[in-house]
């Protein structure tokens, strides 16, 4: 926790001034019988934010009104594992100390958390389950199991708390909590609730519903609350449906007790807010008309038949109030029922007790557990206040409050701590409590006729709550009191079998300030939780102990006599074990059945041994069961080594006697075939003729020649050439065969007769020499719907002035296209083209011959490409006028426009070159190639 300067820390580990912040146990108060100087080592402590105070093994808690972050994962970290006194009190160590004691004593444990009304007892006991949650063994099925078991707080809050004079969210129930662990130290949980709701504020849920005219809470914000407990019923498993349902029958209690009652004729009563009525019966699902009957009238039965009798107006008012408890009462259980699981460490929150100026006889079994010091007066057969109270309930006649005192008088009105007439005093630990109008609260109303209502009703959860086989149950019901001494010796059967841990809850102030320290109070509380009387019976020493059984069990490992079992008696077995261990004699006491040990550092001494004896015993076990482990493999091993080696011995023998025959085979098939070897091929002789065949073959594949144009190959027969071709050209794909047919041509066109034409047989033929982006998206859409089968970058020559521009050459099904960017410059129809003209030297430089009598065409086109050969070979193919190619050696005549020539020369030279020459002339100069 960090200090409000934030950085001071508030854990004790960091306050060592004794004189300032007191001492973190009771038990080393110098002057521990003196109740001041109790009470000023609880002021120093409270002062410095140090809530936690140990006595001995019970922890007291003071409440601090305001959020003390001690209770981050950190902290349960710090808990976590460690013994009680290693570390600074804190409801952690409480928790982790019950959960061990658990583990390695295989005892139930229980914690018990009692404290007046505010003083931090649901906290308290939230706070352990949170600490469980986190610090206990995860997996996917525990973790829902643990959200369960959160989620169900905020819930069972909602609808059993409620604000008090005292106390801002006071549980109106005792709270019983079962946690079952597995062997792995995994969590369930179960809540028994043990007390019907007592309300001075509107349940906190609702303060959820209605957020508006109802006392104001400074400490709580009910709108945030509700989607806290909206979320938690979610996680418990409630659907929407059942959510709904739940909120109609709350809303049903608020609007029943708005419900207004007015005198009818001869005093019956009579329903005066039919609005209400209606709002009623739509929230619970029932006919209104049958809920107004059944709020004022009862059924009488006589002789047989059932009659309806008017209620009169305090008949009928309290038996509307009377529905409104059952409804609420009733639905409050089957909530705690649908969020049980089963236990076994028990966290009892005993819900805080309010002394008044006035106080009714309201039994509640936590009440009547602090009345335990005069349980002799209040439950005693037949002369008890308890027994006495039934009878008078149950008897005839007018019975009431004076009646019964008068009973009470003569029965018990000698006893010590019964005060006689009009008021019925019971002496209690806390004080002196006075209770008035008792006989009123004992007597419930009749609720047949509404019962029977609610069994009708269409909300499924109130179906669940009424039972309709309770209505044809003609016993009388228990009275209140005996209903509630039952439900505690219930309690009591399930606390006495686990082992107790005590957490007491003080509260330091009545008007809920944080820093307040009311001695008074504090000094009340102090006396009546009896904690002086614990310090001192600390004091006195020996606050350990265990039976003698117990002791031995967990500490027989560290004695050879007592190790690993003891044949004696038990004490001699404790004598002989606490003798090894070194115990002093002011250490320890024997008693008839347990062990008594004084000082907390001889019980840690022993805890400490054995945690070194078990790594001992630890280790002798897992060295034995290596051993024992590893002479098992080695078995198993050995057996399975003797297994493998017979069965593949038998495999080889049987493979040996396999060749064996094979080999016999063979050897006689071979000589029946040399016998046979001049008749025709039969099943005797087809065996050694193949052999002779292959042998033969075999023979010549050693011998054949090295080089594959050595001349002394054999001369294969002209099937074998003619099966060759076939099985290649069976191979090929479609798209390898255009290639080669396209090859095939250009081969006829240009071997032999063109330079350039062997560096272009190793180069594939493609489809386009152009990218996709250097198409003018214009000129596809120019060419319209036809197909586009080749497309090369070449250079024009102007017809006169032979200036090279760039441009695209695009080949489709009907036509030869010139493009310049964007624009068709000119079209050429194959059937408009007269032949094609190129050089024998290695330039690029073509010409394409057109009518020079067509308008549309202004001459030859004399063009220049980097792929000539493959482009030529596209043309003719295209075209379809292979022979229409002419190579020419020296000059290439071309006509322009109006019946003009223009004339081409092609000289060979060391390089490439285009240019105008001075008699008018293209020259054309390019190197010779000697591949030609």
């Amino acid at each position: 926790v960090v200090a409000s300067d934030g950085v001071r820390a508030m854990m004790e580990s960091a306050l060592t001034a004794r004189d300032r912040v007191g001492v973190s146990d009771f038990v080393l108060l110098e002057n521990f019988t003196s109740e001041a100087s109790f009470i000023e080592n609880l002021r120093k402590r409270f002062k410095e934010n140090l809530i936690y105070t140990y006595i001995g093994s019970v922890l007291v808690s003071v409440n601090p009104y305001k959020d003390l972050e001690i209770y981050t994962k950190n902290h349960m970290e710090r808990y976590r594992g460690v013994n009680f006194y290693e570390v600074s009190p804190h409801i952690y160590a409480v928790g982790d100390n019950a959960y061990r004691s658990m583990r390695t004593e295989r005892k139930d444990q229980c914690i018990l958390i009692s404290g007046e009304s505010g003083a931090g007892k649901t906290e308290a006991s939230k706070k352990i389950l949170q600490y469980y949650a986190v610090t206990c063994p995860v997996s996917d099925q525990v973790q829902t199991v643990k959200d369960r078991l959160l989620q169900s707080n905020p819930v069972l809050e909602a609808f059993g708390n409620a604000k008090t004079l005292r106390n801002d969210n006071s549980s109106r129930f005792g709270k019983y909590m079962d946690i079952q662990f597995d062997f792995k130290g995994a969590p369930g949980g179960e809540e028994d609730l043990l007390r019907r709701l007592g309300l001075e504020r509107n349940p906190q849920q609702y303060q959820y519903l209605v957020k508006g005219n109802c006392p104001k809470v400074s400490s709580i914000n009910d709108r945030s609350e509700w989607k806290l407990v909206r979320k938690a019923l979610t996680v418990i498993g409630f659907n929407d449906d059942d959510v709904e349902e739940l909120l109609n029958i709350i809303a049903s209690v608020l609007h029943l007790g708005n419900v207004q009652y007015g005198e009818a004729e001869e005093g019956n009563s009579c329903i005066t807010s039919d609005t209400q009525i209606k709002y009623l019966a739509r929230l619970l699902g029932v006919n209104g008309a049958v809920l107004t009957e059944a709020l004022t009238h009862k059924k009488i039965i006589a002789k047989g038949e059932e009659l309806m009798s008017p209620l009169n107006l305090e008949q009928a008012s309290s038996a509307r109030d009377a529905l409104s408890k059952a409804v609420y009462g009733r639905t409050f259980t089957w909530l705690e029922d649908s969020s049980k699981h089963y236990s076994v460490i028990g966290l009892l929150d005993i819900y805080g007790f309010e002394v008044f100026q006035h106080n009714s006889a309201h039994w509640e079994p936590v009440q009547y557990f602090n009345n335990k010091i005069i349980c002799d007066l209040v439950e005693e057969k037949f002369k008890g206040i308890i027994s006495i109270l039934d009878e008078e309930c149950l008897r005839p006649g007018d019975a009431n409050d004076l009646t019964f005192l008068e009973k009470l008088e003569d029965t018990v009105g000698g006893h010590a701590h019964f005060v006689t007439r009009v008021q019925t005093a019971a002496l209690r630990r806390r004080g002196q409590l006075q209770r008035q109008r008792i006989f009123g609260q004992e007597q419930r109303p009749a609720l047949q006729e509404p019962e029977e209502v609610m069994c009708m009703s269409e909300n499924k959860i109130l179906t669940k709550c009424f039972d309709r086989e309770e209505l044809s149950d003609k016993k009388r019901p228990e009275t209140a009191a005996t209903q509630f001494k039952a439900s505690l010796a219930k309690l009591m059967e399930i606390l006495m079998s686990k082992e107790p841990s005590y957490v007491r809850c003080i509260k330091p102030n009545d008007s809920k300030q944080s820093g307040r320290f009311d001695e008074v109070l504090i000094r009340h509380q102090v006396k009546y939780l009896g904690l002086m009387e614990n310090l001192r019976v600390r004091r006195a020493g020996f606050a350990y102990r265990r039976r003698y059984e117990v002791f031995l069990q967990r500490y027989k490992s560290l004695c050879p006599d007592t190790w690993p079992s003891w044949q004696g008696k038990l004490p001699e077995g404790v004598a002989t074990l606490v003798k090894h261990l070194g115990y002093k004699p002011e250490e320890y006491k024997m008693g008839r059945s347990k062990i008594f040990i004084r000082f907390p550092k001889t019980l840690f001494a022993t805890e400490d041994a054995l945690e070194t004896r078990k790594h001992s015993l630890a280790t002798k076990l897992q060295a034995g069961w290596r051993g024992y482990s590893q002479k098992t493999k080695f078995q198993r091993l050995r057996t399975s080594a003797v297994k493998v080696q017979a069965w593949w011995r038998g495999i080889l023998a049987r493979r040996r006697a396999q060749r064996r025959r094979q080999a016999a085979d063979t050897i006689r098939r071979f000589i029946k075939g040399f016998i046979y070897r001049h008749r025709e091929r039969c099943p005797e002789n087809e065996y050694f003729l193949d052999y002779v065949r292959y042998s033969f073959l075999m023979n010549l594949r050693r011998n054949l020649p090295k080089n594959v144009l050595d001349k002394s190959w054999p001369t294969p027969p002209a099937a074998l050439s003619d099966n060759m071709v076939w099985s290649y050209c069976k191979k090929i794909s479609p798209e390898w065969k255009h290639q080669m047919e396209q090859k095939m041509i250009a081969s006829e066109l240009f071997k032999d007769k063109k330079d350039n034409y062997p560096q272009s047989v190793p180069k594939l033929f493609v489809s386009t020499r152009l990218n996709g982006e250097d198409l003018n998206p214009k000129v596809l859409q120019a060419l319209g719907s036809e197909k586009m089968k080749y497309a090369v970058p070449v250079t024009k020559y102007d017809r006169r002035g032979y200036k090279p521009r760039p441009r695209q050459l695009l080949l489709t099904s009907n036509c030869a296209v010139i493009v310049e960017e964007g624009k068709l410059k000119q079209r050429i129809e194959y059937e408009a083209l007269k032949g094609i003209s190129v050089s024998s030297l290695s330039d690029g430089v073509f010409v394409l011959h057109v009518p020079s009598e067509d308008n549309k065409q202004k001459g030859d086109v004399v063009l220049q490409s980097d792929h000539v050969i493959e482009t030529l070979t596209k043309i003719a193919i295209c075209s379809d006028k292979i022979n229409s190619i002419n190579i020419i050696q020296g000059s290439i005549k071309y006509s322009v426009a109006q019946g003009k020539e223009g004339i081409i020369d092609f000289t060979p030279g060391s390089e490439l070159l285009v240019a105008k020459a001075k008699n008018g002339h293209l020259s054309v100069t390019a190197p010779r190639l000697n591949s030609r």
